[in-house]
């Protein structure tokens, strides 16, 4: 057992003292015990626990971020149903304190179990900061806290890490606590960018829309746009996406009807003149802003689908710590917004017509992610 492991108030002062390769190196170490964690959690011991860090990162200067940032670090609370089983214990973190009705609906829905011996379980605890930044950022300028958190868990070796989304802070505090995380190694974030997801699709001969990935500006998009005109000079409007936008809010519509009686060098122009002119899922969002966003964190451009009836399907996957992948649930997503792109919500499950069919090669995706070493739950979205 590594030092970092044995001592989490040393470790979070010495963090800063490690490199990338360092941390990741000790990372990978440490999930070296995560398939024993999960295995014993099918035994029932007293002192196991797990640690819920629901940290999501979100655009500081977005309207309303840091209310956003709380509703989404309580959108896992639905993780309280694990107390069902009778001897686990959890600490469940947020930025700001959760309303006592809000947690006594959730405990109400444990099958068999007393809400009251299921609270006695529960530890949980808040930053006591509504700051749009990232909880897990806020934790680790916390040692104090950490070291209470890390006093707090019975047993590290029964014990892991459950975050909203992985990225390097999140394995900080896996580090900071010495303890696996259940969820996929950061440096596997691309895999999940919109870049990443076409070209697994792509290299797996699962069906997807035409289009190209791996675009950095408006200049990419207009080269992208022509190349797909050449193929198929039928289109009339493609989806610009950032790479890491979610629920649709970095979709954007180019609209391409009559493009085509363009010829020569001035359909180019129009092409880019249609980009510049292109409209924004998102109505909060400056044009110069997503324009500087696509330059840094890149993007794809699709070709849209279009039909007397749209639908838009989701299959949930986990891969386990054995590399099994295992088929959650599948819903019909509701879509909305300025064209249609927004997530509103959803229809549990998909439609029976076609749920088996989505399937299928949902799994083929999943298969390919647990390869290539993902851990944890994930969505595979189907047009």
């Amino acid at each position: 057992m590594t030092e970092l492991e044995t001592n989490p108030q040393k470790t979070a002062q010495r963090l800063s003292d490690l490199d990338e390769s360092e941390r990741n190196h000790l990372y990978s170490q440490l999930q070296e015990r995560m398939p024993a964690v999960w295995d014993a959690w099918k035994l029932g011991l007293e002192d196991e626990s797990v640690v819920v860090v629901p940290s999501v990162t979100l655009d500081p200067a977005a309207p309303g971020a840091g209310s956003l940032s709380q509703a989404f670090e309580e959108r896992l609370l639905f993780l309280l149903l694990l107390l069902r089983q009778p001897r686990l214990r959890m600490i469940y973190v947020t930025s700001m304190p959760i309303k006592p009705s809000i947690i006594e609906y959730y405990l109400a829905l444990l099958p068999g179990v007393i809400p009251s011996h299921a609270m006695a379980r529960l530890s949980l605890l808040s930053v006591g900061d509504s700051s749009p930044r990232p909880l897990s950022a806020k934790l680790l300028d916390r040692p104090r806290m950490l070291s209470k958190i890390a006093t707090m868990i019975p047993n590290r070796q029964l014990c892991h890490l459950i975050p909203y989304s992985a990225t390097p802070l999140e394995r900080d505090i896996a580090l900071t606590l010495g303890i696996p995380m259940y969820a996929a190694d950061p440096r596997l974030a691309h895999l999940g960018s919109k870049t990443g997801c076409r070209r697994l699709f792509a290299e797996e001969g699962v069906q997807h829309p035409l289009g190209m990935e791996d675009l950095h500006g408006f200049q990419d998009v207009t080269d992208a746009i022509m190349k797909m005109l050449e193929e198929r000079p039928s289109i009339d409007a493609v989806i610009v996406k950032l790479n890491e936008g979610v629920s649709g809010a970095g979709n954007a519509l180019v609209d391409l009807r009559g493009i085509a009686d363009t010829a020569g060098p001035d359909r180019r122009s129009e092409v880019a003149q249609r980009i510049r002119t292109m409209q924004l899922e998102s109505p909060t969002t400056p044009m110069a802003a997503y324009e500087a966003k696509f330059e840094q964190n890149g993007g794809v451009v699709e070709e849209r689908i279009v039909g007397v009836e749209l639908l838009s399907p989701s299959v949930q996957l986990r891969v386990r710590p054995d590399r099994s992948v295992e088929l959650l649930s599948t819903h019909d997503q509701l879509l909305g917004g300025a064209s249609g792109q927004s997530y509103l919500g959803c229809i549990f499950p998909a439609d029976s017509a076609y749920s088996r069919l989505i399937s299928a090669p949902a799994m083929t995706i999943g298969e390919r992610l647990a390869t290539e070493g993902a851990l944890g739950r994930f969505a595979v979205d189907l047009w």
